[in-house]
C-alpha cells in the first residue's frame, strides 16, 4: 500500500543516506491525515490520486473546467493586478514543480468565492512554547552544537548582542521573521531575543530549512525536546506550498491573538501577503485566480480567502501596528519600490539588501563558498578541466566565477549589461551567448536575478548528464514548468533534490538527460547548507542594526523605502575585522581634512560604488 502511494505521488517518505524509505513524524502525520479523510468523506485512494493529477496537469485540468464550465469564479479587481504582477516577477514560483499532496492539500476543497476553506494541519504546544510546528524536536542537540560553533564565526552579531543587550532596545517588540531557518539565522534570532525581542519565525523557502536548526531554536539554549523553552518556529524542509503559507499564516499571529510590531522578511513574502489581506479586506472579496495565474498564486488566495473569513479585518488590523520592515534580498527590495511607487506602501521600510557589507560580501563572498559545495553534495561530479557555463556576470555571477575556476573548470560567462561584460572580458573571461555553448558545456549555473535564462528547448539540447543549477533569483530561471511539459520526459529523484530528467530519443538524437539540481531554487541552499557563518554575521548584524533603527526612531521614517547610512555600513565591517587579525590604518587629520571626511570616516560618499 505505501508502494502505491507513492508511486501515486500521495505521500513523499524521506530517505537515509543509503537511500532507505524513512518516515518521521511529519510523514506519519500526513497518513494519518489520508486515512480520515478517506474515511470522512468515503472516498477511495484512486480519488485522491485523480485529484492530484488535476492540480498536477493543466492540461487535465483544463479539460475537465471546459467541460463544467466557469463554475465560482470572480474577476479579480483592478487593485490586484500589482499582485498578480510582483507575483509573476519574483518569489512566487509559477515555474514550481508541485510537492506529493499533504494532508494540507486533502483539506482544501473547491469553494464558492469568499467560503472559509479549512487545513487540517495543527500547531504542536509544549513547555513555554505555545505554539511551533518543525519536523523534529529530537534533533535539538545537533542544532545547538551547531549553533554555539557557528556564533564563533558570527563576530559581528556577538559584538551587538554584547553592546546592547544591557539597553534592551527591542524589550517587549513582537518581531515576525521570515528567512531561511538555518544554523546561521539561528544566531539572528536569539540575537534579537537577547536585544528584548519576542520572535516568531518561518522559512522564506520550502527547501532552505535546517531541521536539527529549527528544533534548537523551538528548544532553546536552556530547554529540552520535552520541556521546549524557545521561540515559536513554524518551518521544516521539504514544505508543500500549501504548508508554507500556512506556517506563514501561523506565524504572522501571537497567542493573544495580536499581529507584529515589526518584520524581518527575505524575499517579501510576508509584507506580500499583508499587503494583499488589507486590499482584499477593503474590497470585500478574494479574487480566484485566471489560467494565467501561476500555482502559488492560488495558494495564497486560498489561504487569504480562508483567514480573512475567519478573521475580518485580520490584515488592516496587524498592518496598523507594524513600524517597519527589514528586507534581506533583491526579490523583496524590487516588490518594496513598487508598493511605494505606486503609493501603497504600509510601513517604512529599511533595505538591507543594498548595505554594502550585504550585497557585496554575501553575494561575492558567500557565493564563492557556498556554489561548490551545493554542486558537491548534489552530484560529487568532478568540476576540473569541465566547461561551465555562468549566466550573469554581477556580484553573484562574480562569486560563482571565482568558486567553479578554484575548482579548475574552464569558465564562460553570458551577459546582456556591456559594463559586466567588459568586467568580465578584462577578468580573462570569454563571453558567449548560451547558444553558442549549449551544447557544449557540462555545468550551467544561473546567477542573473531575471526570469526565463535557461529555457526548456536549450535544456533539450544540451549533452548528456550535463548538470543545471540555480544560485541567482529564486526559482524562476530555469524553465522547470517547460521541461515538465517536453513530450516523452520522465523525471527521477536521485536523492533529495537531485532530479535526473531524461528526454526521450528523436530522429536525430538518442535518448539522454540532464542532471537538475533543487528543482531550479537556490541550489546551495536545497543541496547544501548555504552561506557561511562569517559572511552571514555581516548580513543579520545589517538585519541587527536595521531592526533597531526601526523600533528607536519610531515616528521618523515615513512609508518609503530606506537603506542604512554609511556610518553604520563601516560599523558592521568594523565588527568583523578583529575576527580575521585586519588592522585598520588611522587618518591623520591633515589627512583626513584633504580628502573632506571625518577621522572616524565614513570614508566614502554616498553615491561610491564598492
Amino acid at each position: 500500500m505505501l508502494r502505491y502511494l507513492e508511486q501515486a505521488g500521495l505521500v513523499a517518505p524521506l530517505r537515509t543516506a543509503g537511500g532507505h524509505r524513512h518516515y518521521g513524524p511529519r510523514q506519519i502525520e500526513r497518513l494519518q491525515g489520508l486515512r480520515e479523510l478517506l474515511e470522512q468523506h468515503d472516498l477511495g485512494i484512486t480519488d485522491i490520486a485523480f485529484e492530484l493529477r488535476m492540480r498536477t496537469e493543466p492540461g487535465l485540468a483544463r479539460a475537465v473546467d471546459d467541460w463544467f464550465g466557469a463554475l465560482h469564479r470572480t474577476a479579480a479587481p483592478p487593485e490586484a493586478g500589482i499582485f498578480r504582477r510582483l507575483a509573476a516577477e519574483g518569489l512566487l514560483r509559477a515555474d514550481h514543480q508541485p510537492e506529493p499532496l499533504s494532508d494540507v492539500d486533502f483539506g482544501i476543497v473547491p469553494s464558492e468565492q469568499g467560503e472559509s476553506v479549512s487545513i487540517t494541519l495543527t500547531a504542536d504546544k509544549a513547555g513555554t512554547v505555545n505554539d511551533f510546528k518543525v519536523a523534529d524536536l529530537s534533533l535539538a542537540a545537533f542544532g545547538r552544537k551547531e549553533i554555539q560553533l557557528a556564533e564563533h564565526e558570527m563576530p559581528g552579531l556577538m559584538s551587538l548582542r554584547r553592546e546592547f543587550g544591557p539597553s534592551q532596545p527591542l524589550a517587549g517588540k513582537k518581531v515576525a521573521g521570515s528567512l531561511h531557518m538555518t544554523v546561521q539565522t539561528a544566531v539572528l534570532i536569539e540575537t534579537l531575543v537577547a536585544l528584548g525581542a519576542d520572535v516568531r519565525w518561518v522559512s522564506c523557502n520550502i527547501f532552505s530549512t535546517q531541521d536539527h536548526a529549527a528544533a534548537a531554536i523551538v528548544v532553546g539554549p536552556n530547554g529540552t525536546p520535552e520541556n521546549p523553552q524557545g521561540v515559536s518556529v513554524y518551518a521544516w524542509k521539504g514544505e508543500s506550498l500549501e504548508e508554507y503559507w500556512w506556517c506563514t499564516e501561523q506565524m504572522l499571529v501571537w497567542p493573544d491573538g495580536s499581529g507584529a510590531d515589526s518584520i524581518v522578511d527575505d524575499g517579501g513574502d510576508v509584507t506580500l501577503l499583508i499587503h494583499m489581506g488589507v486590499e482584499f479586506e477593503a474590497t470585500g472579496a478574494v479574487p480566484s485566480t485566471d489560467e494565467n495565474d501561476s500555482e502559488e498564486y492560488g495558494v495564497i488566495l486560498d489561504t487569504l480567502r480562508r483567514s480573512i473569513a475567519e478573521h475580518p479585518g485580520k490584515f488592516t488590523r496587524m498592518a496598523a501596528g507594524i513600524v517597519g520592515v527589514t528586507e534581506e534580498t533583491t526579490t523583496g527590495v524590487h516588490r518594496l519600490y513598487e508598493f511605494e511607487k505606486a503609493g501603497t506602501l504600509l510601513f517604512p521600510a529599511i533595505n538591507v539588501n543594498d548595505s554594502v557589507t550585504k550585497s557585496k560580501f554575501d553575494n561575492k563572498y558567500g557565493v564563492r563558498h557556498s556554489l561548490i559545495d551545493g554542486i558537491n553534495r548534489g552530484t560529487d561530479v568532478m568540476i576540473g578541466g569541465k566547461m561551465a557555463v555562468v549566466l550573469g556576470y554581477g556580484d553573484v555571477g562574480k562569486g560563482s566565477v571565482e568558486s567553479l575556476r578554484g575548482q579548475g573548470a574552464r569558465v564562460v560567462v553570458t551577459e546582456v549589461d556591456p559594463i559586466c561584460a567588459l568586467q568580465a572580458a578584462m577578468d580573462g573571461l570569454q563571453v558567449v551567448t548560451l547558444d553558442d555553448v549549449v551544447g557544449e558545456a557540462d555545468i550551467f549555473i544561473t546567477t542573473t536575478g531575471n526570469k526565463d535564462i535557461i529555457m526548456a528547448e536549450h535544456m533539450a539540447q544540451m549533452k548528456h548528464q550535463a548538470i543545471v543549477g540555480n544560485i541567482g533569483h529564486f526559482d524562476n530561471e530555469i524553465d522547470m514548468a517547460g521541461l515538465a511539459k517536453v513530450a516523452g520526459i520522465v523525471k527521477t529523484e536521485v536523492k533529495p533534490q537531485v532530479h535526473e530528467w531524461v528526454f526521450p530519443a528523436t530522429a536525430d538524437r538518442s535518448a539522454h538527460s540532464i542532471i537538475v539540481l533543487s528543482e531550479g531554487r537556490l541550489l546551495n541552499l536545497g543541496n547544501a547548507t548555504g552561506h557561511p557563518s562569517f559572511v552571514m554575521s555581516a548580513s543579520f548584524a545589517n538585519q541587527t542594526i536595521a531592526q533597531i533603527e526601526v523600533h528607536t526612531k519610531r515616528g521618523e521614517y515615513e512609508n518609503k523605502v530606506y537603506v542604512l547610512p554609511k556610518h553604520l555600513d563601516e560599523k558592521v565591517a568594523r565588527l568583523h575585522l578583529d575576527a580575521l587579525g585586519a588592522k585598520l590604518t588611522t587618518l591623520t587629520k591633515a589627512q583626513a581634512e584633504y580628502i573632506g571626511v571625518d577621522v572616524a570616516g565614513p570614508f566614502k560618499p554616498e553615491h561610491y560604488r564598492y
